[in-house]
């Protein structure tokens, strides 16, 4: 079974964009995982192939239509599909690493694109959207969030990394930030790499570590400690 992506979107050739480079982009050309793009507009309405009007209530702005958002979603995801569906949107819950390993997990997703002021809530309901945010800002539309969780995902996907055991120690992966990283040369602009990482003493290089990812997580992501989760 491969990881199977299929984003809906006004704008397919932002696609595969920076997936098609380096690991990701030789995992797509393996087959490792595959990727998809529909046209929404194939779906709109009229000579003009509409796919959105104006929101019900007033206000400033268009808004994604439910029926022609729900005929590509049906032509991406048939019956059966058991791939999860998804709707970049600023107002989603926060995309995690722990997530991230779900999806890479699975058979794969649909990931839905919003643009205008957004898309009728409707077809949310309707089609079970997952609504999933990559942070509290807006972007023009959900593309460039699409690539930014294709990407988190992909470099998952057994194969991908040319290294599989230097995902382990990332920032998230053990709920806390990466620790610091040093290399040649010994010393730089009179700034020398902490002794204990020259020390080989495997040990307590491995305690260094934790203590440095600790003390940037309290310093920076304090609610990431496991304290500050218990208590909320």
């Amino acid at each position: 079974m491969i990881f199977r992506a299929t984003v809906l979107t006004l704008y397919p050739e932002m696609f595969p964009g920076a997936l098609g480079l380096s690991l990701a982009g030789k995992a797509l050309e393996r087959g490792d995982w595959s990727l998809e793009t529909v046209q929404i507009r194939e779906f709109g309405l009229g000579r003009h192939r509409a796919v959105d009007d104006t929101p019900a209530g007033g206000g400033a702005g268009m808004v994604l239509r439910a029926d022609v958002l729900a005929a590509a979603i049906d032509h991406a995801s048939p019956a059966g599909d058991m791939r999860p569906k998804l709707l970049m949107s600023p107002r989603g819950k926060p995309l995690t690493q722990a997530r991230v390993r779900e999806l890479a997990d699975g058979p794969g997703a649909i990931i839905v694109c919003g643009r205008f002021e957004g898309v009728d809530q409707r077809v949310i309901d309707a089609r079970g959207l997952e609504e999933v945010s990559i942070g509290d800002y807006i972007l023009s539309g959900g593309e460039p969030a699409a690539l930014v969780l294709l990407d988190a995902v992909v470099r998952l996907l057994p194969g991908v990394m040319g290294n599989e055991a230097s995902g382990g120690e990332e920032s998230f992966e053990n709920g806390l930030l990466e620790h610091p990283h040093y290399t040649r040369p010994p010393e730089w602009d009179g700034r020398p790499i902490p002794d204990v990482l020259m020390s080989g003493n495997h040990g307590k290089i491995a305690a260094w570590r934790r203590q440095q990812s600790e003390k940037l997580t309290a310093e920076r992501r304090p609610e990431l400690l496991p304290e500050k989760r218990s208590d909320g």
